[in-house]
């Protein structure tokens, strides 16, 4: 089946504008136009706004999308049950923060007695949760399944002192990684340090520590759109590719 430009945008609830917007960027552009200019969409089309809204509901950049659907290797079955199992995580992500509210008021009203421990889990779990959605099926098949379990039970065995550590670190790197690149030198004092905070960060929740596996994470920063992402927006564009360089470095 065909559709308008209109009657795509309203069975798929997005603007018009934001279809043009999407074929101006080369990121879906119409079957073909008809004898009156109207942009026309086939079954292909309507599959791939199907990927492109599943990865926006993501929170991944546009630029990032297009990478990964125009890849050769596109895979649309697989990207299906990846977005299915993030999206479970996010349902779990949301029922744990729920969980935590819910005992929130009931120890305000007298009702439970809650720890202070209590309190974060949370936060914790939304993390790890988090962290599953984005990354889960590409740092088990860097890392595997035994050592992402470890490290996932290690942050979440973190006392609420070493949690607020670590996230402070979190923070400290992304600032120190602003100065440091403004050197243009991943071997500078400035990167140096960057990539021992970055080390000490790991520390929280690797279960040991390995130059190889450290050298491997600092790649996939590069390799994989949504770390570079993260950082580049974080830090400032080229800031993955710098602090990738940099561990590299401090490696050798």
């Amino acid at each position: 089946m065909e559709y308008t430009i209109n009657a795509l945008s309203r069975i798929a609830g997005v603007s018009n504008r934001t279809l043009r917007y999407y074929d101006e960027i080369g990121l879906l552009a119409p079957k073909r136009k008809n004898s009156n200019g109207y942009r026309i969409y086939g079954e292909q089309e309507i599959e791939k706004l199907q990927q492109i809204l599943f990865y926006r509901n993501l929170e991944m950049p546009l630029d990032n999308i297009k990478q990964i659907l125009n890849d050769v290797h596109f895979d649309s079955e697989k990207a299906l049950m990846d977005h299915r199992q993030r999206l479970l995580a996010k349902k779990a992500q949301v029922d744990q923060l729920l969980k935590t509210i819910d005992k929130t008021l009931a120890n305000k009203r007298g009702n439970i007695q809650m720890s202070d421990k209590e309190k974060f889990e949370g936060f914790k779990e939304e993390l790890l949760k988090k962290n599953e959605t984005q990354y889960g099926t590409e740092i088990r098949e860097k890392y595997g399944a035994e050592t992402i379990k470890k490290t996932n039970q290690k942050f979440a065995g973190l006392s609420q002192e070493d949690y607020n550590k670590m996230q402070d670190l979190s923070a400290k790197i992304l600032e120190d990684l602003k100065i440091a690149k403004q050197t243009n030198d991943p071997a500078s004092k400035e990167a140096l340090q960057v990539t021992q905070l970055h080390k000490e960060w790991l520390s929280f929740t690797w279960p040991s520590y390995s130059k190889e596996a450290h050298r491997g994470l600092a790649q996939m920063y590069v390799d994989d759109p949504r770390f570079t992402s993260y950082y580049d927006e974080s830090a400032g564009n080229g800031a993955a590719k710098f602090l990738r360089d940099a561990i590299f470095n401090f490696l050798n």
